[in-house]
């Protein structure tokens, strides 16, 4: 059986795209196996893949040169890959293709399109068109080895009974996110129908999400209670889940459950819609032109107001429940 060593540290989202891109991968090229190398913190996302084995690893624990040095040499005695899928390209994991390459190995790297997405996210540029999903560049990295891969772009139910509505309103960047008082207002609104079932992490987070539970009848913090498999078991069992351009997205895709986004500073068009999720179910300000001014929701307003994120309505999530 041919041997794939993969790797992708961060973000958590990036991985779960991964996993999902590994399942189809698989299916259509039985006689490989997938060594994926990443943080111990995400193995639950590779749960249950035929042919793909997961390898955690503490990061401090291989710091510096010398430590990149140590872990190729590690990884490759104990698995002999034939290949490597560097599926982050960032300055560890040049160090560490590098290094694998001094012992004979095929390397293979994610082409991101830094500058295509540059363009997309130049404020002056009113032409915005659609870039390759990143599962796609994940699935190159495949093709360039000389493997098949057809990704369906169709994510799969986990679950045969599904009730509820997951509600994650937070994300790492403020151009990501919904103000809170909006995104209480959606969860205040959904909750007289339907059970709502809060998603978050970090201390911060969970008492934000703690006095919601307590002013908003019909719901549940989830934040800082489960762990990362038991969070998936819930994702998948799911009517629908409501997230900002965040992981919760991509983790609703993996567990096979729909998503209605919200996306402020980010744009679609830069390639990380949750797999298989539809673009019936973006919640955005089409027409507004300085959108996307960043490709992760990282940079500052330059026009100050914050107006991708001001100016969207609670309605317009509502109607898409």
């Amino acid at each position: 059986m041919t041997t794939i060593l993969a790797y992708r540290f961060s973000a958590f989202g990036d991985v779960a795209m991964a996993a999902i891109v590994f399942r189809e991968f698989v299916e259509q090229n039985p006689g490989v196996r997938i060594v994926m190398v990443s943080r111990k913190a995400f193995a639950d996302l590779f749960e249950g893949i035929p042919n793909v084995e997961f390898v955690g690893i503490n990061l401090e624990d291989y710091k510096g040169f010398f430590g990149i040095r140590r872990l190729a040499k590690e990884l490759t005695n104990a698995y002999h890959p034939v290949f490597v899928a560097d599926l982050h390209d960032v300055i560890r994991t040049k160090i560490l293709y590098r290094l694998l390459a001094r012992r004979g190995l095929k390397i293979y790297k994610i082409n991101k399109g830094k500058e295509e997405k540059e363009h997309l996210t130049d404020v002056w540029n009113l032409d915005k068109t659609q870039l390759k999903f990143t599962v796609e560049r994940y699935a190159d990295v495949f093709r360039e080895m000389g493997f098949n891969v057809q990704l369906s772009h169709q994510y799969r139910s986990r679950a045969v009974e599904k009730s509820g509505i997951g509600y994650a309103p937070f994300a790492q960047h403020k151009g990501k996110m919904l103000p809170l008082d909006k995104s209480f207002e959606v969860a205040k609104i959904l909750s007289k129908k339907n059970k709502i079932y809060f998603f978050g992490g970090g201390k911060n987070e969970a008492e934000i999400l703690a006095d919601w539970e307590k002013r908003i009848p019909n719901s549940e913090n989830l934040a800082g209670k489960l762990s990362l498999k038991e969070e998936l078991d819930k994702i998948a069992s799911l009517e629908v889940m409501i997230s900002m351009d965040s992981a919760n997205m991509h983790l609703a895709s993996l567990m096979g459950t729909r998503c209605v986004s919200v996306w402020g500073s980010t744009h679609h068009f830069a390639g990380f819609l949750g797999y298989g999720q539809s673009e019936q179910d973006i919640v955005h300000i089409k027409d507004l032109t300085c959108r996307p001014c960043s490709v992760f929701g990282d940079k500052e307003c330059y026009r100050g107001d914050w107006a991708c994120l001001e100016e969207l309505q609670v309605k317009q999530i509502i109607d898409k429940i």
